[in-house]
């Protein structure tokens, strides 16, 4: 079932690029029926997933793929891929309704110099991307992860590359050299781990609860974490992400930043955690203290942004400071508040970018101060970049609210000064959103321009729709991510901490 999953959209990613030139429309059409049929296909996989099951992994599959080695094509899911998948095969459709015409645009550029671009190959490539995010999150072989993990480089870097603003050279070659970078070093890490194990596979299953000298661990854990704090992105390793921001389409941005993003603190969770317990323990204060300063810092500088896309991208580093500060706090509330978290800013986040690319089609410029009054004039635009926004900021009744209150709760049991620190975020956030929002959508109209069309409204409907939904009732998720947070907890070997009770005094002086 799961290599269909995968074989879907890349068969419709080899359709779309064999169609004759000019046949635009028809592209489009093509690889929005696949997405569907991709998330349709998906969400029948979901139901029959069984939240009672004591099964590590379902839907398994395991055959060989170069024996020699030990390396399987291996595939499962748990509650937390399932989760990521799920979130991946539904922001995909959303995407290609919302490139829909900003493709033809090249991809929703707008700047004189870029020349004419393939509008089939954008939509190639965003199929290609759905296919390899399928695959890194579904993966139970440590190398076939690490192929996916390095395959999905590509679409993105040709998303970014071809079809950005005017430094988009600039932007994909770091973001590619920082992926090959920690790329690399996950790749020693994963050699290190097959000598170490002394065991002629790379199937996670056989791969865990191994005993390794706790140096070797901490060098082999080090080589996984630099690799996924680069992806998260975590500070000081951050600096791809706004320039990516900055000069990506919005469409592309939804899937770099709502889901690829992901891989990153998915990755702690699946290779660092279970993986290296104890060298895990080991990193926790240095972690947990990386944590509080993406939080405090990504939020800061958001607010001094200029550009709405850095703007976004900053919001995101504070808001992976605190899906870290969740993993690593290693309570049940905390980490279950990340992987709900990992969901959530999926969603508030890809909506928060697509109100910024719909804007910036219109007005033609990211600049902040290039907008004013948009309410007036758009007031369905203003409105789905306020509840975007707000959901953002972690508003009671919004999707994102949940998690940060989990994670920040959960914390607080076991780290309370990283959990006060953290808290400010809150704060933070509520200025940057708040103040970019009286500047574009309050004061004197300085713009003129349509409100949202049904096309746009039928892409950003049902993100708004689910962000709400999730902020009034997210046990359904929960229920799902719940036995693998358990399931990480053992591994590790952490128990949430007794809650304390302040006994009554016995003798107060005060007569009866």
């Amino acid at each position: 079932m799961l290599t269909a999953l995968i074989a879907l959209p890349a068969l419709g990613a080899l359709a779309v690029g064999l169609l004759p030139r000019g046949k635009d429309d028809l592209a489009k059409l093509v690889a929005l029926v696949v997405s569907v049929a991709v998330a349709v296909y998906a969400i029948v996989v979901a139901f029959g997933y069984d939240t009672a099951s004591t099964e590590r992994f379902q839907f398994n599959e395991t055959y060989w793929w170069i024996e020699s080695f030990g390396v399987h094509w291996a595939l499962g899911l748990d509650g937390v891929s399932l989760t990521l998948v799920l979130l991946s095969v539904l922001l995909v459709p959303v995407v290609m309704l919302a490139s829909w015409t900003s493709a033809d645009r090249y991809g929703g550029a707008s700047t004189d110099d870029v020349p004419e671009r393939s509008v089939k190959t954008y939509f190639a490539l965003i199929l290609l991307m759905e296919a390899m995010m399928i695959g890194v999150f579904a993966a139970t072989d440590v190398f076939l992860f690490y192929v996916f993990f390095e395959a999905i480089l590509i679409p993105a870097y040709f998303l970014i590359g071809r079809y950005g603003g005017p430094q988009r050279s600039y932007a994909a070659v770091k973001f590619l050299l920082y992926s090959l970078f920690g790329g690399l070093l996950m790749l020693a890490a994963v050699i290190g781990l097959y000598v170490v194990a002394g065991k002629n596979s790379f199937l996670l299953t056989e791969l865990t609860g191994l005993d390794i000298h706790p140096t070797t661990a901490k060098w082999l854990f080090l080589g996984f974490f630099i690799a996924f704090a680069i992806k998260a992105p975590m500070v000081p390793v951050h600096t791809w992400l706004p320039d990516t921001a900055g000069q990506a389409p919005a469409g592309a941005l939804v899937l770099i930043v709502g889901v690829l993003d992901k891989i990153g603190t998915y990755g702690m969770i699946r290779f660092c955690l279970e993986l290296f317990p104890g060298a895990s323990k080991w990193a926790t204060p240095v972690v947990i203290t990386l944590a509080v300063i993406s939080i405090v810092y990504g939020a800061v500088l958001a607010i001094g942004q200029v550009d709405l896309k850095r703007l976004v991208a900053y919001t995101s580093v504070s808001h992976f400071g605190f899906i870290v500060l969740g993993i690593f706090a290693m309570t049940t509330a905390a980490q279950s508040g990340a992987m709900l978290y990992m969901v959530n800013h999926g969603f508030s986040t890809g909506a928060l970018f697509l109100a910024v690319g719909f804007l910036i089609s219109r007005g033609g410029s990211a600049r902040i101060d290039a907008y004013g009054g948009v309410q007036k004039v758009a007031p369905l635009l203003a409105g789905t970049f306020l509840v975007a926004g707000l959901s953002g900021l972690a508003l009671p009744g919004l999707s994102s609210f949940v998690s940060e209150f989990l994670v920040l709760v959960g914390t607080f049991s076991q780290y309370k000064v990283a959990a006060i620190v953290a808290t400010s975020g809150i704060v933070l956030a509520a200025i940057y959103i708040l103040w970019v929002y009286q500047r574009v959508a309050g004061g004197p109209s300085l713009v003129s321009f349509p409100d949202l069309g049904k096309r746009e409204l039928a892409a950003i409907g049902p993100i708004l729709a689910i962000i709400v939904a999730l902020g009034f009732f997210p046990q359904p998720i929960l229920k799902v991510i719940n036995p693998s947070v358990e399931r990480t907890l053992t591994v590790v070997e952490k128990t949430d901490p007794e809650p304390t009770v302040a006994e009554a005094p016995t003798n107060t002086g005060v007569k009866p």
